[in-house]
């Protein structure tokens, strides 16, 4: 049996499976199996899957059920002793799998452990990161009101826990991952792993661009963990929802700095000022009303090089910590 299966959902991946697929190779951790779940791709998915010469790997093909159904397929399909996912355009550093491991061999109690996320674009080039958190053991106050683990291609989970934790929802078309991890945190106390292994692929076509869709499953998973969480919790419920219209906003101006993206943007982070108005304290949502009035009142060309200067000059996260 393998100490470690991983999980990795594919749809219609051609152009970025194989560099996803390398970057698992290249871990310093090798006993693992690598589960591909081709979720009914209609591309060269499979025929580039079939180039690639390795025993560890396992590929499996179903009609597409979208990516909560591929994963709990990958979950069926596991024999290791750890679980971990990675999408099929997301990329880990090499030693993700074995500091992973060696922060749960160190903290026996935990049974998930995570690390830090920086993002990509479709060139695979540095975007931004993720603030460096260090939070574990119990997380489960701080994962209610974000989704600061980041993506679905990141925590290790003793199987154990998986099965407590049940299936990805399979009705969530975004932020499943999310309410994953939030049951998972109601279960058993997390590890950190202060480096920044996971480099997420954003993208004008990925899910982070459905913004309705996104809109919806965070008020989904927002209502539901509220439901699942003690008295005690219930104070935090408006810095949650706060925080996910941010997000939103950001994405919206993210995806198009158009008048219409832009008045998008500003209704969403409206809102979460509404909601939670200690929230224009914070570091990044000021960033955001600076791009914000600068798309609205610059002529496009100036504030996109405004907006890239701000970010290569001023990043929330030195790029020397992320790289």
């Amino acid at each position: 049996m393998p100490c470690v299966s991983v999980i990795v959902p594919a749809y219609n991946a051609e152009k970025t499976i194989l560099e996803t697929i390398k970057s698992i190779q290249a871990q310093t951790f090798s006993d693992f199996e690598l589960i591909v779940i081709n979720d009914g791709s209609s591309d060269r998915t499979i025929e580039l899957l079939s180039t690639i010469n390795d025993p560890r790997l396992k590929v499996f093909s179903y009609e597409n059920g979208g990516l909560p159904v591929a994963r709990n397929r990958g979950i069926q399909r596991a024999t290791g002793e750890f679980i971990t996912f990675i999408d099929a355009d997301d990329l880990w550093k090499p030693n993700k799998l074995e500091a992973q491991l060696k922060a749960l061999q160190a903290y026996p109690e935990a049974g998930v452990v995570y690390s830090w996320t920086a993002f990509i674009d479709e060139n695979s080039d540095f975007l931004y990161a993720w603030e460096p958190l260090h939070w574990q053991g119990n997380i489960y106050p701080k994962l209610l009101i974000r989704n600061f683990i980041s993506s679905g291609s990141n925590i290790l989970i003793r199987r154990q826990f998986v099965q407590a934790a049940g299936e990805f929802d399979p009705n969530l078309k975004s932020v499943e991952d999310w309410d994953y991890y939030l049951r998972l945190a109601a279960l058993c106390p997390f590890a950190v792993v202060p480096e920044y292994h996971i480099l997420y692929r954003r993208s004008t076509q990925s899910m982070t661009s459905k913004i309705e869709i996104m809109e919806n499953a965070n008020l989904t998973v927002i209502e539901r963990a509220f439901k699942a969480a003690p008295p005690e919790l219930q104070y935090l419920k408006n810095q949650s929802l706060a925080n996910a219209y941010r997000y939103l906003a950001k994405q919206c101006l993210f995806n198009g700095s158009d008048r219409q993206g832009v008045q998008q943007a500003q209704r969403k982070l409206l809102k979460a000022i509404q909601l939670s108005p200690k929230i224009l304290l914070n570091r990044e949502t000021l960033r955001l009303v600076l791009k914000l009035l600068t798309v609205k009142f610059l002529p496009q060309g100036t504030a996109r090089r405004f907006i890239q200067f701000l970010g290569k000059n001023f990043p929330m996260v030195s790029v020397s910590k992320a790289n």
